[in-house]
């Protein structure tokens, strides 16, 4: 069967429980950049802890959002339904359920809408998943966070039900699940990432998942680059293939970028369980967002075949004159003082070329504290492309820090030459570079004077570079079942993980 990859974020937060930002605000969000999304209400949390002193501004929005989200379901569900266009944009609702014992969890009705289970316990819910499925619907729940310590909100494994929960989410604003030495740490209030509580150890004790990203954005912003997003590979864009891509397994996580992965092994997708097979051929297909770095190919958590694409800036290529050529060229900006509102209206035209295609990286209002909201609107950011010129409407507020990056930006693929003109006006200034000059280097230019807004066009990456076709052949005597899974470093920092492939036992 013919499979297409499509991206989206099903666990992301808005006002609808504790949050910022309306419903609508999100579904809005969302399409500006995903091809499908869940938004998620906060439900309930059957073994809240004792209310202290220092837990009580905690406990109370906790509370607060639970009712909010119970008393305003029906609305919230008929609002997310109205904005599910098959074959454009996919949308429906889903809801978490808190659990200090077990792990927080996302949960997803297909059909049955009419109520929010609340349960004592997660071995409940997964029961009434069941159930549902006995009845004929669909459901299936998703942990999330998976790698806060056991008794502090991270998963545990010896309730973790692979029947209910086919896909674990490793990649949201909370860091990176895949193993305890993966990129992005837990950094939030919640604590440290705990390694039994990671998608290695789970793998290494035989469970079978697929893996997503998910932004667990709480700003009415789905999809806020950098923070996690869901690609699956799926007949159509629908429902029911989006469902059918996440409980088959065929989907994968990525950190922002659109990075396309597609791996089999076999000729079998990520997912599979295959029988015995002593000879094992892996493909990797993959169309990045950025220069590849690496890609690996793990075998039971270890590393068995690495490509490194060291980068070469002497691409003579994109240098000779008139030569036809097809790379990516992305566009950021913001910077500018902390917290200091700046508005953006952006023009980005190429003359002597054609654009193929428009990848936004936007972001959000981030926030830590659901107490802690913001003026103005949370849907702020517009784009589209008109012929060979994208316009790009948007908000950035400075970096809150020196490694958290909040601009906005703008990635084209296009076809053209060396000569090949990027012209970008940014609010009224503008800037000029051929593909030729900015083969060899990035350049930026500012708003205004020292500390001002700015605008920065990196390096021009040619297809060689984000683009790959890797064969790898394996084998096996049968001794144990084998495990096998992706992992792509981009050289911007971006990274994707596989769902893995299973070989049963001899």
């Amino acid at each position: 069967m013919n499979y297409k990859c499509y991206f989206g974020d099903i666990h992301s937060h808005c006002n609808a429980s504790y949050g910022h930002g309306s419903v609508e605000d999100a579904l809005n969000n969302a399409a500006l950049q995903l091809d499908f999304v869940s938004i998620t209400g906060h439900s309930s949390w059957p073994d809240m802890p004792d209310s202290t002193p220092e837990l009580e501004s905690v406990l109370g929005y906790h509370k607060a959002g639970f009712d909010k989200l119970e008393k305003g379901w029906r609305n919230f569900v008929q609002l997310i339904d109205s904005h599910n266009k098959p074959g454009r944009f996919v949308a429906f609702p889903s809801y978490e359920v808190h659990s200090l014992t077990d792990g927080d969890y996302t949960v997803y009705f297909k059909d049955n809408h009419k109520k929010m289970f609340k349960p004592k316990n997660i071995q409940e819910l997964q029961r009434i998943v069941l159930e549902e499925r006995k009845r004929g619907g669909d459901a299936f729940i998703v942990p999330h966070h998976i790698g806060y310590k056991r008794g502090f909100r991270g998963i545990n494994w010896d309730t973790y039900n692979e029947e209910t929960s086919p896909v674990v989410e490793i990649v949201s604003m909370h860091g990176c699940s895949e193993s305890d030495s993966a990129a992005f740490p837990y950094l939030h209030t919640m604590g440290p990432r705990n390694g039994t509580n990671t998608m290695q150890s789970g793998l290494s004790m035989g469970h079978h998942f697929g893996v997503i990203g998910s932004t667990d954005h709480h700003s009415a912003h789905p999809g806020s680059n950098g923070y996690g997003r869901a690609a699956v590979w799926a007949e159509d864009l629908s429902e029911e293939s989006i469902w059918s891509a996440l409980k088959n397994r065929r989907c994968y996580a990525v950190t922002g970028d659109r990075i396309v992965l597609n791996y089999t092994m076999n000729d079998s997708p990520m997912g599979e369980i295959l029988p015995f097979v002593k000879d094992r051929e892996h493909k990797i297909s993959l169309t990045a967002g950025d220069s590849v770095d690496y890609v690996e190919l793990l075998k039971n958590n270890i590393v068995v075949k690495r490509y490194d694409f060291p980068l070469n800036r002497n691409n003579t290529s994109v240098k000779k004159t008139g030569e036809k050529l097809r790379g990516k060229l992305f566009i950021e900006a913001g910077w500018g003082a902390h917290e200091v509102r700046q508005e953006w209206s952006i023009k980005i035209g190429v003359e002597k070329g054609r654009i193929l295609d428009v990848e936004p990286r936007l972001h959000g209002r981030d926030t830590i504290d659901p107490k802690k909201d913001f003026k103005g609107s949370y849907h702020f950011s517009l784009w589209k492309k008109a012929g060979e010129e994208v316009q790009l409407v948007t908000e950035t507020w400075g970096n809150p820090t020196t490694l958290t990056n909040a601009n906005q930006g703008i990635c084209l693929e296009i076809n053209g030459s060396p000569k090949t003109k990027i012209i970008i006006n940014a609010n009224g200034r503008e800037f000029a570079a051929d593909i030729s000059s900015l083969s060899d280097r990035s350049d930026s230019f500012y708003l205004d004077k020292f500390l001002s807004g700015a605008v920065h066009i990196k390096r021009f990456i040619p297809e060689n570079e984000y683009r790959k076709e890797l064969t790898y052949n394996d084998y096996a005597d049968g001794e144990r079942e084998d495990f096998y899974y992706i992992r792509i470093r981009q050289l911007n920092g971006q990274w994707a993980y596989s769902s893995p492939i299973w070989v049963r036992a001899k």
